[in-house]
């Protein structure tokens, strides 16, 4: 029952100050025997406990994360292994994975030298690339279209072979679109900065060019409300990297990477993404693929590598050997 004030808010610390100035000496002391309470069961012994406990629960996850990080023997192998391979698929996530991300997704256009190298992979011989990515189809379409490449919109709604039209795997109803874009609306409307983008069978709402401290609140009460508003929808909410996504439940970047090892037994498989939905792609390759996730975080990929930067790098000495 404690008054929770946020201090860099002048109002609310006026509004706290102005509450406990009105409060009835009764009220105060039952508050402050509440208070009493809490602080001999949890004094500074136990806080300090608690402190340090945590700190090395965050060394060992920073430990066992910087033993996953992809060092030159390992980097080797995977050069060997493509090398000399026949048939080999590589897939690839693209924001945040092949380019860093920008404020407004439109910003995120690819570089001459990233489609340089992407077309250097893709005619590399015996090579298949499949791009997996969350964009709409249109724009993965104008941005990779002219690649050899298969490529996958919509985390997995979407895909065109190379030559071929834009093709779905199997119908899916968008009708619940309607009806979740009037919250996002309201949230978007909350929290300036942020913004929608809709897509054929998908809907996102960006907040990264927010206040940050304001976007944690808004972001988190949003996923509490679209939560029990679809929980009787065949759709799923996923917390992605200063975004929320709604999409159609059982289509996602695993459904599309098993669709592909399906057509060839491939003897080397490469796979690269950074996002919480590239899970769903590391979770049903084989045992023998090479999965990398990019960022430090905890992952189902074998391996990790910091930045979209080492990724054109391992890409660049793919295609230069």
């Amino acid at each position: 029952e404690a008054i929770v004030i946020n201090p860099n808010n002048p109002g609310d610390i006026a509004a706290a100050i102005k509450e406990a100035l009105e409060m009835p000496v009764s009220e105060q002391v039952r508050k402050n025997k509440i208070m009493r309470v809490r602080l001999k069961r949890y004094n500074v012994v136990k806080w300090a406990n608690d402190f340090m406990s945590n700190l090395d629960s965050i060394k060992k996850v920073q430990d066992e994360l910087k033993s996953r990080l992809l060092d030159n023997s390992h980097r080797e192998e995977i050069l060997r292994k493509f090398h000399t391979r026949i048939e080999k698929l590589v897939l690839l996530d693209y924001d945040g994975t092949l380019v860093p991300f920008a404020g407004r997704p439109e910003e995120a256009k690819p570089t001459r030298e990233l489609l340089h190298l992407l077309y250097k992979v893709a005619c590399k011989e015996g090579v298949h690339l499949a791009i997996i990515s969350g964009r709409d189809k249109d724009t993965l379409g104008k941005w990779l279209g002219r690649l050899h490449a298969t490529l996958i919109a919509e985390h997995g709604v979407w895909i065109k072979k190379p030559g071929k039209h834009w093709g779905m795997i199997r119908r899916l109803n968008k009708n619940w679109k309607a009806s979740l874009l009037p919250l996002l609306q309201n949230f978007s409307d909350l929290l300036p900065g942020s913004l929608i983008e809709e897509k054929d069978y998908s809907l996102v709402w960006h907040y990264r060019k927010s206040d940050p401290d304001q976007a944690s609140k808004i972001a988190r009460e949003m996923l509490d409300e679209l939560m029990d508003f679809t929980s009787n929808m065949e759709v799923q909410v996923l917390q992605g990297n200063k975004a929320i996504e709604i999409r159609n439940r059982g289509i996602n970047k695993g459904t599309l990477a098993n669709y592909l090892l399906t057509e060839n037994h491939y003897k080397f498989i490469l796979a690269i993404g950074d996002d919480v939905t590239d899970e769903d792609m590391f979770r049903v390759l084989p045992k023998s693929a090479c999965s990398i996730k990019v960022g430090m975080k905890t992952s189902y990929a074998k391996y990790n590598l910091q930045n979209h930067i080492e990724v054109r790098k391992l890409l660049e000495a793919i295609v230069n050997e």
